[in-house]
C-alpha cells in the first residue's frame, strides 16, 4: 500500500471512530465523501435514476448500521461500500432499453470533442456513443459490473475481485471478456470511441 493510500485509509479510520463514538458529523462526512461515486456506480449498473437513488440510500443505511463490523485491515471503506451496493444492485437488475444514453455519464468519464469538430463528425460521434451504450446494455450483469468497476470507477483487479466476490483471475477474465464482447459488437467508428473511453488513467 502506498503512503498516500495508507494515509487516506488512516484518515477514514479516524472519521469512522468518531461516528462509532456518537459523533453524527462523522456519518455525514463519510456520506459526503462516497455518495457521488457510489451513486454513479449504482446508476451505471441499473440505468435507472430512481433505482440508483434507492440502492444508494439502502447501502448507506446498511453500512452505517453495521459500521462496527467494518475491518479496515481487510478492505478499504470504498471497497466495502461498493460490495454492499453491488450486492443490492444484483437484486434489482432490470433489462431495459434506452433510446438515448449518455455514455460519458454512464461510465462517469469526461470525453471532450475536438474543438474544430464538424457537424457531420459530431453526428457520427453521437451515433457511435449510442452504439456503445447499446452494446454495454447487452452485456451480462457480471461483465457489465466488471467493465464499470474497472473503467468507470478505476478500480484495480484486486479491488474488483473483492467487490464482485470472485478470485482476482476471474475479475481479470471478466474485464477482458467484457471488453472483447464490446469490440465484437461495434463498427469501426464506435470501436474507436470505445478505445478512447475505456482508457484507465
Amino acid at each position: 500500500m502506498t503512503d498516500k493510500r495508507a494515509s487516506a485509509r488512516a484518515e477514514i479510520d479516524v472519521i469512522i471512530e468518531r461516528a462509532l463514538n456518537g459523533d453524527q458529523s462523522g456519518y455525514a462526512e463519510l456520506y459526503d465523501r462516497f455518495a457521488a461515486s457510489l451513486h454513479r456506480l449504482c446508476y451505471s449498473l441499473l440505468m435507472n435514476e430512481q433505482d440508483a437513488e434507492d440502492i444508494l440510500q439502502e447501502s448507506f443505511l446498511y453500512a452505517f448500521k453495521n459500521l462496527h463490523r467494518y475491518d479496515s485491515g481487510k478492505a478499504s471503506l470504498k471497497t466495502w461500500l461498493y460490495t454492499i451496493a453491488v450486492s443490492r444492485c444484483r437484486n434489482t437488475y432490470r433489462r431495459k432499453r434506452f433510446i438515448t444514453v449518455d455514455i460519458t455519464q454512464w461510465l462517469g468519464l469526461q470525453l471532450k470533442a475536438p474543438p474544430s469538430e464538424a457537424p457531420e463528425a459530431a453526428v457520427i460521434r453521437r451515433d457511435a456513443s449510442e452504439s456503445i451504450s447499446e452494446a454495454l446494455l447487452d452485456l451480462s450483469p457480471r461483465l457489465r459490473e466488471a467493465i464499470v468497476l474497472r473503467y468507470g470507477q478505476g478500480m484495480t483487479y484486486r479491488e474488483i475481485s473483492e467487490v464482485m466476490g470472485c478470485p482476482q483471475k476471474t475479475a481479470e477474465s471478466r474485464v477482458r471478456l467484457g471488453h472483447q464482447r464490446l469490440r465484437e459488437s461495434l463498427q469501426p467508428v464506435g470501436l474507436g470511441l470505445l478505445e478512447e473511453l475505456l482508457r484507465v488513467h
